[in-house]
């Protein structure tokens, strides 16, 4: 059994957070829900860190859900907001995340890769939206139907039934399918791409993505304008393009 559920690296500027405690399909006991709110906010924290990779140990389970014994020994009732990281408001990041999903990811698992800006999974990957199967709730699904089809929401969300990692491409909720054995690799290289960029700029990008998401066509172009305004304002804004003429590699100061 592992002493410490969940595990935090840094290199090269990118943090990878591991959940590992196999034995239990990853599931999410107190120790690993604590374990991740410690290693989110140190990602947060570390101007290093440009982007993260979420992922977890084994090849059957990214993460199935909360841990129902524990959950039954202490009568949950309605989930806390620290719950979890990303239930938190304080704990929110512009920074990219990426999840890296090998295997099942069930109830609280699927919430894990929905809350992630990137999503890369295994050929043997699943998702589903398990709580009806024991009497629990999903409202974390409610931004659903905003990255899928709301008719393949509404199937997941009412009959329990998993998605294949082929039909969650399909439909837009991965961004790739890999063998299991060139996940790390295939996340490690997206995560890479994004270090080159200017952070900046990547930060922003993020932002009006969600923002845009509660607006409508007009007004989206203007929040778009307000959001990029201290990049075209920055010190890396003139970087890229004296890079660019000098024939070398910007350095980026996200400033």
């Amino acid at each position: 059994m592992s002493d410490n559920p969940v595990r935090y690296e840094l290199s090269d500027n990118i943090a990878t957070i591991t959940i590992d405690r196999p034995e239990a399909m990853n599931s999410l006991s107190r120790a690993v829900r604590e374990g991740l709110w410690s290693a989110f906010r140190r990602f947060v924290d570390e101007d290093a860190a440009l982007v993260a990779i979420l992922t977890a140990t084994g090849d059957k389970a990214f993460c199935a859900g909360g841990d129902l014994k524990e959950m039954s020994e202490a009568a949950l009732q309605v989930p806390p907001d620290d719950f979890l990281p990303y239930l938190n408001k304080n704990i929110r990041t512009n920074k990219p995340v990426i999840a890296a999903v090998n295997g099942l990811a069930y109830a609280g698992g699927f919430f894990l890769a929905q809350m992630c800006d990137l999503c890369i999974a295994s050929d043997n990957a699943k998702f589903a939206i398990s709580e009806p199967k024991v009497g629990r709730g999903a409202p974390w699904a409610a931004p659903l139907s905003w990255l899928i089809p709301p008719r393949v929401a509404m199937e997941l969300l009412v009959t329990a039934n998993p998605l294949s990692a082929e039909r969650a491409y399909q439909v837009g909720l991965v961004n790739q399918v890999v063998p299991l054995a060139d996940l790390a690799t295939a996340a490690r290289d997206m995560a890479t791409s994004i270090t080159k960029n200017a952070p900046l700029s990547v930060r922003a990008g993020k932002e009006m993505v969600y923002k845009s998401a509660e607006l409508g066509w007009r007004a989206a172009l203007v929040m778009g304008d307000d959001v990029y305004e201290h990049v075209y304002l920055s010190e890396d804004a003139q970087e890229g393009p004296l890079a660019f003429k000098e024939k070398r590699a910007p350095v980026w100061k996200a400033r």
